[in-house]
């Protein structure tokens, strides 16, 4: 159908608009523009109301069962598929190292996050609570305790944001 498909590009725009402005914001904070950076942040939020209106008109909203188990399938493809294809494609083009940097490290976190999921579906019933550290370098997912570094990027505790 028009519609979904409508729904779908809708959706995968607003997202990229919402990555797109934050890193703009920080681009604008680093050129001394905070008035610009934070219209770029408001932005972005704006834009991501938008895809979640977008993705919940899509029909892809399950259970938390169903939801988690998307995700478990989502990153494993990313991991097993997506970016080693993108890897070699990279190097395969020779010059490239930014790119293939960029796709080894998000390889790596995908792996750990759907041992995440799986850790979590299998729990679903226990209610278990604890924190999770995200480095803010590389995305890497920590439970439980904060790593004195990240095991990815190496990045120092201090790079981790908590999340209870």
């Amino acid at each position: 159908m028009k519609t979904t498909e409508n729904l779908q590009a809708a959706f995968t725009r607003e997202a990229q608009d919402y990555m797109k402005y934050l890193a703009f914001a920080k681009q604008a904070e680093e050129d001394g523009h905070p008035q610009v950076a934070k219209l770029f942040r408001v932005t972005a939020e704006a834009e991501k109301i938008h895809a979640q209106y977008h993705f919940v008109a899509l029909q892809q909203v399950q259970s938390t069962a169903d939801n988690v188990t998307m995700a478990i399938e989502n990153e494993t493809d990313e991991f097993s598929n997506l970016y080693p294809r993108f890897i070699l494609e990279a190097k395969g083009e020779g010059n490239a190292s930014a790119a293939i940097r960029s796709f080894t490290i998000a390889n790596a976190t995908e792996k750990i996050h759907v041992k995440l999921y799986r850790k979590a579906l299998e729990s679903l019933e226990k209610e278990e609570t604890f924190p999770y550290y995200l480095c803010k370098l590389c995305g890497h997912i920590q439970e439980g305790s904060l790593p004195i570094c990240c095991p990815i990027c190496g990045a120092r505790e201090e790079l981790y944001e908590q999340f209870d």
